[in-house]
């Protein structure tokens, strides 16, 4: 068998591949064997050896060399991507059946793309930041977990609405003039005072306020608001306060804590725990804008070409990351791209196509210089990787199933591992 090996633009080659008049032969033996064990020839019990003649009579000498050069492309072209070292990802395509006898044929197909790296990466040098987090930010940290677990319980007639209460109200808005204003009207509003849903002042005037009672709230719009037409614009708001409910803010008890993270801590402990997690984080963030800043400049070092088939399979595993998350919030990505007049495949090529691209500029180039600069992990750095991973987790149920999982040769340990020299290879552009 010979082949030629032609390079066409964006990761695609084209083969030509010669094999003997003699091979081919062997190959119409192996039709024609395959077809006496499942062809029914009239005259013959199923299983009784056919004379060639009359198999060949039966299929046909058209049909017999059709099959033949199929089932000899097939094979060659197999050959051929073994003896070549080619990775295709996408399905190949017969160009042209130059010759049958010998067998030439041409066939393209994009393969795995091929980086070429500049020697000129190796000057490639960037500063990591350093990290912390603030008081402030482990505060906030904690009052958003308060808000996320208020509570509220009905109240008495003389109740009166404070700040974080919910209040179900009806309103309308009205100019100066006393005209009503559109899209200010609602109706069983659930709003929770202090929530700063609402134009500012709105809540804070709804202090005090008892059940069913009324009020009239002048409000100003902020001169900056976002439709201009109610920016700046002075505004009576006629309020009901339906229904009050007083809420109930959680207390960091001990208790408390050990059923948001399954361990007992006091106040003092928990908050070193969130800090750890919120710079858990913010790194892991970090991490994410290093390697695109990363990946920005290598890819001025280096020669790549993706081509159409890898790129597009790409995009369609980030638009279906993008679809998941956004079913996460109740709505179907189809809704979500009418609401915005797109249709599936404009979104792909507009706003897709390019973080695909960068991912997988990403991802190749990386991955080929981890072998490049034999990037290693040694045993010793994925027991503490893997110690590390535990210290997340109490339960012994979990972690006797995290024992089983992170065990050489199990993809667990290995995707790990991977990831770890990914990592290596990263950290060493930074300093």
């Amino acid at each position: 068998m010979k082949v030629e090996v032609k390079k066409l633009p964006k990761s695609r080659v084209e083969l030509t591949i010669e094999e003997s008049s003699e091979k081919v032969a062997s190959y119409r033996k192996n039709v024609l064997k395959d077809a006496a064990k499942n062809v029914q020839v009239k005259g013959f019990r199923k299983g009784a050896t056919i004379p060639e003649d009359v198999l060949v009579k039966h299929i046909g000498e058209q049909s017999l060399a059709q099959m033949t050069i199929e089932k000899a492309i097939d094979a060659i072209y197999k050959d051929t991507l073994k003896s070549e070292k080619l990775m295709p990802v996408s399905q190949a395509q017969i160009s042209e059946v130059v010759s049958e006898s010998p067998l030439v044929v041409k066939v393209v197909v994009e393969v795995f793309p091929h980086i070429e790296m500049k020697d000129t990466y190796k000057k490639v040098k960037l500063t990591k930041e350093k990290l912390s987090i603030s008081d402030d930010e482990v505060d906030a940290a904690l009052k958003d977990i308060q808000t996320r677990f208020t509570h509220f319980h009905d109240t008495d007639a003389e109740y009166t609405a404070q700040m974080g209460d919910r209040v179900t109200i009806d309103t309308d808005g009205y100019d100066t003039e006393g005209k009503m204003l559109a899209s200010t009207s609602m109706r069983d509003y659930p709003l929770v005072l202090g929530s700063n849903l609402l134009v500012p002042g709105f809540e804070e005037d709804m202090v005090g306020m008892k059940a069913w009672e009324k009020r009239e709230l002048d409000v100003t719009f902020p001169a900056d608001y976002h439709n201009a037409d109610f920016a700046g614009k002075q505004t009576k708001f006629h309020v009901t306060a339906k229904k009050l409910e007083r809420s109930h803010v959680p207390e960091f008890t001990e208790e408390f804590i050990e059923k948001l993270r399954g361990k007992k801590l006091d106040l003092a402990g928990f908050k070193e725990l969130v800090r750890e997690e919120l710079l858990d984080v913010k790194t892991s963030n970090e991490q994410m804008k290093q390697e695109m800043v990363l990946i920005e400049e290598l890819v001025k070092h280096c020669e790549l070409e993706i081509g159409d088939a890898l790129l597009s399979e790409q995009t369609n595993i980030v638009y279906r990351e993008i679809s998941e998350n956004v079913v996460k919030d109740g709505i179907r990505m189809e809704d979500y791209l009418a609401s915005l007049g797109l249709d599936e495949a404009w979104y792909k090529e507009k706003h897709v196509k390019e973080v695909a691209l960068k991912r997988l500029q990403g991802e190749l180039i990386l991955s080929h210089l981890v072998e490049k600069e034999s990037i290693e992990v040694s045993d010793d750095e994925m027991k503490d990787e893997i110690a590390k991973i535990m210290t997340r987790y109490e339960s012994a149920e979990v972690l006797k199933r995290l024992e089983e999982l992170y065990v050489p040769g199990n993809r667990y340990y290995e995707e790990l591992k991977r990831r770890m020299r990914l990592r290596k290879c990263i950290d060493g552009f930074f300093a």
